[in-house]
């Protein structure tokens, strides 16, 4: 296995949202997440992006999403969640680019698919545990994860270890 350098993470909360599709029944939470401390924040922090928010979830809103879930969304890249129509005890992901709303491949090395950072990690927790203690949807959509602050002390620690 070959271990390379990571760039620093801290992540922050940038804010949150609903939006509800043009179908009337499908709902997203949307999380708004910045990463601070990086090189170059334009790419990381919603206030310093190229693009806004309003912009941003009027371009989610043409993607014609079915279904309820969350969205949580960098200004490099969001990630749709939602629980699968097939067994909703499963959580389906994929990713876009929010300049344009460009698919992003979550496949990396080895096999692997690309889960989550920690941010999304902390989000999609609380959210499942909200889902499932949930007695209906719409009290699953009153409810929101507790996000709001994610360092990480040593992004270096594999490396080191390995």
């Amino acid at each position: 296995m070959q271990v390379t350098a990571c760039s620093p993470y801290h992540a922050v909360s940038a804010g949150r949202s609903v939006i509800r599709m043009a179908d009337g029944r499908s709902v997203f939470k949307v999380y708004y997440v910045d990463i601070i401390g990086r090189d170059d924040p334009t790419r990381y922090e919603w206030a310093l992006a190229s693009q806004d928010k309003a912009t941003f979830e009027a371009r989610l809103a043409r993607l014609d999403l079915e279904g309820v879930g969350f969205v949580i969304a960098f200004p490099h890249i969001a990630k749709v969640f939602r629980f699968a129509p097939s067994a909703e005890t499963v959580v389906h992901v994929r990713a876009f680019r929010p300049l344009d709303m460009a698919p992003l491949d979550l496949a990396r090395e080895d096999g692997y698919v690309e889960f989550a950072c920690l941010a999304e990690a902390l989000v999609a927790a609380d959210e499942y545990a909200a889902w499932a203690a949930a007695p209906d949807v719409a009290t699953y959509l009153g409810r929101y994860a507790r996000f709001e602050d994610a360092p990480i002390v040593d992004c270096a620690k594999l490396a080191t270890y390995w």
